[in-house]
């Protein structure tokens, strides 16, 4: 089991619930909690449409009907040591608001890679925000350690997180009118 210890109940009782992996000996796993003051759903559940919000993703084809077990074709944009990834969906739940991927192919070192993303509705500062929280299981690389490669793929999803919350929160900002106050 993750560490979880620090976080509060809410967080603790969505890992438990949400966020289980069967770890194996040459994996590594982790999670990471992000606020962002806005709703992000929307956003979250295009698998169809990473490029949204993660910058690493130049294009994405999706084959057949945006389904479980559909699979996407993603161009990721240089500066990583990767150029394509094959990824199938294997959960999209909109009741939950709960998105699982998992790597099935491409060229990188991300094997066996699967995550799982939970969004939760929260009040943030009196408006309407979000507790995402994502959590992944990897394959360690051979001459990696556990510790170098989840400290890649957390600084991956840091990345996207901060994005995710900055595309959102600037859409939340222009659609939201304040009161005129007339004196």
């Amino acid at each position: 089991m993750m560490n979880i210890k620090g976080f509060g109940a809410a967080e603790r009782e969505y890992i438990r619930k949400h966020h289980t992996h069967e770890i194996k000996d040459n994996q590594c796993s982790s999670f990471l909690i992000k606020r962002i003051k806005a709703p992000v759903w929307s956003h979250v559940r295009r698998f169809d449409q990473p490029q949204k919000y993660k910058p690493f993703v130049s294009r994405c084809i999706v084959q057949g009907n945006l389904e479980i077990g559909s699979l996407r074709e993603v161009d990721v944009k240089s500066g990583l040591p990767a150029t394509t990834s094959t990824e199938r969906l294997e959960l999209l739940d909109d009741n939950e608001h709960i998105l699982s991927v998992r790597i099935v192919g491409g060229d990188h070192r991300l094997r066996n890679y699967s995550s799982i993303v939970s969004v939760h509705p929260e009040v943030i500062d009196g408006r309407p925000g979000t507790v995402v929280i994502e959590s992944f299981v990897v394959d360690v690389p051979e001459g990696n350690t556990k510790d170098e490669t989840c400290y890649f793929v957390e600084a991956l999803i840091r990345c996207n997180l901060k994005s995710l919350a900055d595309v959102s929160e600037r859409l939340a900002v222009q659609d939201r009118t304040e009161p005129i106050h007339r004196t």
